[in-house]
């Protein structure tokens, strides 16, 4: 993904998930590689829980995907990652992003300060 790749709205909603220090903690955590939430969760210090919620919120912005494995016991096993993705802000790529807002992505805002 890059940054003029993105409608306005789905720039809006990528910068609403990476205002979070969690969420940021989580995409530099999985920068090393993809992990398997319980693993996540403590290497974070969070509750899975918690994790979820800001995955999910991740994973909307198109910021990490997740796929199931099972281990050799047979436990599924869900595993998250980064999608590569490159932003370059500039007051162009913004007025070119702006031009393409509907309003949807101030519903999500709005949704995340209730949160």
């Amino acid at each position: 993904m890059e940054t003029s790749d993105l409608t306005g709205d789905s720039l809006v909603k990528v910068l609403a998930a990476l205002a979070s220090p969690h969420r940021t903690r989580v995409l530099a955590a999985l920068a090393t590689g993809p992990t398997y939430v319980s693993q996540l969760a403590r290497d974070l210090g969070i509750s899975r829980a918690l994790l979820q919620v800001h995955l999910k919120r991740l994973q909307a912005a198109g910021l990490v995907s997740d796929r199931i494995e099972v281990s050799d016991d047979g436990k599924a096993m869900k595993f998250y990652e980064v999608v590569p993705f490159a932003l370059c802000l500039t007051p162009r790529t913004l007025a070119t992003a702006s031009e393409s807002l509907t309003g949807n992505a101030d519903r999500g805002e709005t949704a995340e300060k209730e949160n």
